[in-house]
């Protein structure tokens, strides 16, 4: 087995390596090749800072051990690593400091999509043909965050639906999924008696209390194995417009984390191989949906028939939106060198991406008293073969942003760390322009009930609606 002395001699490291990171050098013995060469990638990506503190071999040795643990961790979990993490989190920081238009040469118009009226004759069609198309689904229910800020101590999905079963979300889901597999088998003639497989995208936060809800439960009548619970890693925070990594206040060998958003659901699906297992039993449609809305199941079975009909490769549900609605707009974004895309822009910057690409007014309500940009509700519906194909290229990588928040005009320094984030929605931002990718659009009292407020917020908002 190569030695610790032996793994710094092959990695070259030396004197000059000793007099930049001095209190590194003196704790490499600790250190695995592994761990060293961790190190080494670390200091070449300027995070020298992170050893500034560190005391001579001897003195924490254990902290010291457990600080490239948390960094192989980081740095296995990332597509690419921490250096592509880092040198992303560069461009980006960079982009925001000047300014920099994310859209800037593209040209919004109205995708093509289906708007669909709950209970009439296309409804139903479509219906018919997604409950017959179910048998080929799988679901995936991003799930990483808590309550908190709906008042709850708890994680969202045990939140109670309604008040007089109090049957929380997570039953209300499994319990239609189960529903919708034996009307797919009716359907059917009893052809098929697939179960539909279920993967839940938890937390550090959730996963250990999503388990405990389920076994506590029964699993509300699912079996165990269709269940599949995927947990989300946290990203590096960083602390300058120079990618420096931020040390946790609270342990400095330690780097502070945060979450990186709900888009690491596609990653987690491809690195797991879930997909692939999926795929070899005949899954072809993967539909994603968030924690706490619900009435989404009565949106789905017709959602599916559109994708299926329309061969879809991405369908996004949608409802109506009045326009500058706080709510993201989902738009064919062109550019100017022929690229085009259908993604959800985010209401703040639908109105201004108008205004500057010839329609002075911006977002306005067209004549069916709506924006003809449908609202975008995050719940998204996949053709697993174009989906899987996809992600092999990228990893499951999706298109990251920075929201820095500065301590003045000059933006140089933050407030407080910030990180990369990433959006599920934001999927299509690598597809080609081939890509098939529409919207279904259905009344908000069909398809979205989120929970979004606290008790009293909610009291205010209802008051406010009521006047």
């Amino acid at each position: 087995m190569e030695s610790a002395t032996e793994g710094i001699s092959k990695l070259g490291i030396n004197g000059d390596f000793a007099s930049s990171v001095p209190n590194l050098h003196k704790n490499l013995s600790l250190l695995s090749p592994d761990q060293i060469e961790l190190a080494k990638m670390l200091v070449e990506m300027g995070q020298s800072h992170l050893f500034s503190h560190w005391p001579e071999s001897g003195v924490d040795d254990g902290e010291k051990k457990a600080f490239f643990d948390q960094v192989a961790r980081l740095n296995s979990s990332y597509p690419g690593g921490l250096a592509s993490y880092i040198k992303t989190a560069r461009g980006l920081l960079a982009d925001s400091k000047t300014g920099k238009n994310p859209f800037d040469g593209f040209t919004p118009s109205v995708p093509t999509g289906e708007n669909l009226s709950y209970g009439d004759e296309t409804f139903m069609k479509f219906e018919e043909a997604g409950v017959k198309e179910a048998q080929n689904a799988a679901f995936v229910l991003v799930a990483g965050g808590l309550g908190e800020r709906l008042g709850y101590n708890g994680i969202k999905v045990a939140l109670p639906r309604e008040t007089t079963t109090g049957a929380c979300f997570l039953q209300h889901y499994i319990e239609n999924v189960l529903a919708l597999q034996e009307a797919s088998c009716k359907v059917t003639g009893g052809q098929s008696k697939r179960d539909i497989p279920f993967a839940i995208m938890t937390s550090d936060d959730t996963h250990a209390r999503t388990m405990q809800l389920l076994e506590s439960n029964s699993y509300f009548g699912m079996k165990p194995a269709q269940i599949k619970l995927l947990k989300q890693e946290k990203v590096a925070c960083l602390e300058d417009n120079d990618a420096r990594l931020a040390l946790d206040p609270q342990n400095k060998f330690r780097i502070q984390t945060k979450p990186h958003g709900h888009g690491d659901v596609h990653a987690l699906l491809y690195s797991s191989g879930v997909l692939e297992e999926w795929q070899r039993v005949g899954v072809r449609w993967v539909l994603f949906f968030q924690d706490t809305n619900g009435l989404l199941f009565k949106a789905i079975p017709a959602s599916l028939g559109v994708s299926a009909t329309k061969g879809y490769h991405v369908n996004s549900l949608s409802v109506p939106r009045k326009a500058k609605e706080a709510i993201g707009g989902i738009a064919k974004l062109t550019h100017t060198d022929g690229r085009s895309m259908v993604i959800n822009v985010e209401y703040n910057q639908l109105d201004p991406l108008l205004r500057a690409t010839g329609n002075p007014d911006g977002d306005v309500n067209c004549e069916t008293g709506y924006s003809p940009f449908p609202g975008n509700i995050n719940q998204l519906i996949m053709e697993l073969g174009p989906y899987l194909e996809e992600l092999k290229k990228t990893g499951g990588a999706i298109k990251e942003f920075v929201n820095p928040k500065y301590k003045d005009a000059s933006k140089t320094a933050f407030k407080s760390s910030t990180r990369l984030e990433c959006m599920m929605q934001d999927y299509p931002k690598t597809l080609p322009s081939s890509a098939r990718v529409g919207f279904t659009v259905m009344d908000a009292w069909v398809a979205y009930a989120p929970v979004k407020n606290n008790p009293e917020d909610a009291a205010k908002v209802s008051l406010m609606f009521s006047e």
